[in-house]
């Protein structure tokens, strides 16, 4: 007998039980909900663009950086005596409520960065 034929039981829609909701469609299209309390959504949509570095906590002053929106900011920071160009998106950790840096993000040297300046009118022109 092959695999395609066997017939799958349903299982019925409705239940007795009182162990879950009553509605177990899929929820319409259109109806996501937003979370109440996003600390980011109010504080970063409003924000203009600057050019001028800021700081998104009192023990980073040493570091230039610039916000870029929806947690996400660009740091130039050394490393091991190197100098990079960081762009990452933040979180805040829930203990410490500290705004930490997340593991989506790239840190790219200077040469590295260097050669993304060169290349930008190309990526530029290569977007819709």
């Amino acid at each position: 007998m092959s695999r395609h034929s066997k017939q799958k039981e349903k299982r019925p829609l409705t239940s007795d039980s009182d162990s879950g909701p009553d509605d177990r469609g899929p929820a319409p299209k259109g109806a996501k909900k937003e979370k109440p309390g996003n600390p980011y959504k109010s504080k970063y949509e409003a924000k203009p663009q600057t050019s001028k570095p800021t700081s998104n906590n009192s023990k980073d002053d040493d570091e230039p950086s610039w916000d870029l929106g929806r947690n996400k900011w660009v740091k130039i920071r050394p490393f091991k005596g190197t100098t990079y160009i960081d762009i990452r998106e933040y979180y805040v950790d829930k203990e410490t409520m500290e705004t930490r840096p997340g593991k989506k993000g790239i840190s790219l040297n200077c040469e590295q960065y260097q050669k993304l300046k060169s290349i930008m009118d190309d990526i530029d022109h290569a977007l819709p």
